[in-house]
């Protein structure tokens, strides 16, 4: 699996390379503690070294790689990596999506029912790669929505591993679990629920359990057995 040239356009091609190396990071088909050369990625991607070193900083800013002297040294996603991300995503999403109860969200709720429809026809087609982008895109119109200019930025700078991470694991997940995939689509209903129900313990609840089933599925598409 390459990563969705859909998901590549508009980008630079250091960018592109970034994406590329990330999921083969994520996915473990470079393996940690293995050295990454900027000749060699340059090579392999048909590139100068100039945009291989800008996609290497992105990846070290972050925490794929460690970039020394002798080259880009994988890091790796861990499982420590995977428990601080959705962290700070239940932390980010529970104070948005209350703040955002406090007033009608009718229109808002009409949006991530559209969105859900989407993931439900992706379901359908049997397409991990669209219902993987629909699930992210049902989050991140919560944190877009709320306008908090610093939350956004944050979830931007966490959304290229998130996504991919996400990638990987529903892609599996529609391999092995197929049948689990329309019990996942109604837990994003119910956040929708929980947003118009006004009440912060609903919606502390709903995104706790939600969350954790998600973190979950990373889990056991990620880890491997060696890592700590």
């Amino acid at each position: 699996m390459n990563y969705p040239t859909s998901w590549l356009t508009s980008m630079s091609i250091g960018e592109k390379i970034a994406c590329e190396v990330r999921l083969k990071i994520i996915r473990g088909d470079i393996a940690v503690g293995s050295v990454l050369s900027e000749n060699h990625l340059a090579k392999d991607f048909g590139a100068s070294r100039s945009p291989v070193r800008d996609a290497l900083r992105v990846l070290a800013n972050e925490g794929l790689i460690r970039l020394e002297r002798m080259g880009a040294v994988v890091l790796g996603l861990s499982k420590k990596d995977i428990e601080e991300l959705y962290d700070v995503r239940i932390l980010i999403e529970t104070h948005l999506l209350k703040n955002l109860s406090k007033t009608d969200q009718t229109s808002l709720s009409q949006e991530l029912s559209k969105v859900i429809d989407k993931m439900t026809m992706a379901m359908e087609h049997r397409n991990p790669i669209d219902f993987s982008y629909q699930d992210l895109f049902f989050h991140e119109l919560i944190v877009i929505e709320s306008k908090h200019e610093r939350l956004l930025r944050v979830w931007y700078s966490l959304k290229p591993v998130v996504l991919t991470a996400l990638l990987v694991a529903t892609t599996k997940r529609f391999e092995v679990d197929y049948d689990e995939i329309q019990l996942l689509i109604d837990k994003h209903k119910l956040i929708i629920d929980a947003l118009l129900s006004q009440d912060d313990h609903v919606i502390e609840r709903t995104l706790l359990e939600h969350f954790q089933d998600t973190r979950t599925t990373v889990y056991d598409s990620l880890m491997k057995e060696d890592l700590q």
